[in-house]
């Protein structure tokens, strides 16, 4: 892993590539990353990659552009410049298919984002029927076996208004999964759970990452980035400030303001006195 880079700043790192390069089995290349609302600029010039099999957290305060880069790889907010490499294809060109390239991108939110009027089994096929064209059977078959991944093979038939708020992510992120991505994009997905629901949660996304699924990961669960990852990065005020191996970011700062977020983050009571 690399040292930690100066702020506005990204060494290569395993999983990242130099602007103007290709990485070789890169899922995601990010290079010269920049995004403003009006005359705020929330991202800075980022250059990030993440490589096949990859679990890269992102983490950081609010306000430091974290999700804002997650919704880019997606398009879900359309870059002001730089480009976005997503399983080969550039999602900034104008012509770029999106629809095509999201069918391989599986993302789940802070919010669950269900159809409150279909069961769980349904909500699990739409998509798979109307954007795969797969049969009822196939999608049923293939929900089936993703509710029973996220160990809710129980509750098919139930409503969204049923199901507790973590049993509904773990549904969010089963119904992601039946789209068979290569790509798992997720947005905090525990911040909107009571605290003793997030661990049933972050153990359906360590079991992904044993899998070896591509993950790249907005969150404020520093035991998982620290346990799951294979790269942590740190974003503050729209720029990698730092990013290296989890024991290296998380355990062991060596940029100030990573310090100071972590020492908040992890003893709540603390106070940074200069």
């Amino acid at each position: 892993m690399s040292a930690a880079s100066t702020p506005g700043t990204s060494t290569p790192t395993p999983g990242t590539s130099e602007p103007g390069t290709s990485q070789p089995g890169a899922v995601v290349e990010i290079v010269g990353l920049h995004k403003s609302f009006g005359e705020r600029e929330v991202l800075k010039g980022i250059d990030l990659g993440v490589a096949q099999g990859e679990v890269v957290c992102v983490i950081g305060p609010s306000g430091s552009g974290k999700s804002t880069l997650l919704r880019c790889v997606n398009l879900l907010e359309q870059p002001t410049a730089g480009t976005i490499r997503v399983l080969g294809t550039d999602v900034t060109d104008p012509d770029v298919d999106i629809d095509a390239v999201r069918t391989h991108v599986g993302m789940v939110f802070q919010q669950f984002n269900l159809f409150p009027h279909l069961s769980v089994l349904d909500n699990c096929t739409l998509a798979q029927r109307t954007v795969l064209g797969r049969s009822r059977e196939e999608a049923e078959a293939i929900a089936r076996k993703n509710l029973d991944h996220v160990g809710l093979a129980d509750r098919a038939a139930s409503s969204p208004g049923q199901l507790s708020g973590g049993q509904q992510q773990r549904v969010a992120i089963a119904r992601a999964l039946s789209m068979d991505p290569a790509l798992m994009l997720f947005d905090e997905p525990t911040s909107a759970l009571d605290p003793e629901l997030v661990g049933d949660v972050l153990a359906v996304m360590r079991d992904l990452a044993d899998d070896g699924m591509t993950m790249l990961v907005v969150t404020h669960e520093m035991a998982f980035a620290r346990e799951v990852a294979d790269r942590v990065i740190f974003m503050d005020d729209g720029v990698v400030v730092e990013q290296g191996a989890p024991d290296q970011v998380v355990g062991a700062p060596q940029h100030e303001r990573t310090r100071s977020f972590l020492a908040r983050v992890l003893d709540p009571t603390h106070r940074h006195t200069a």
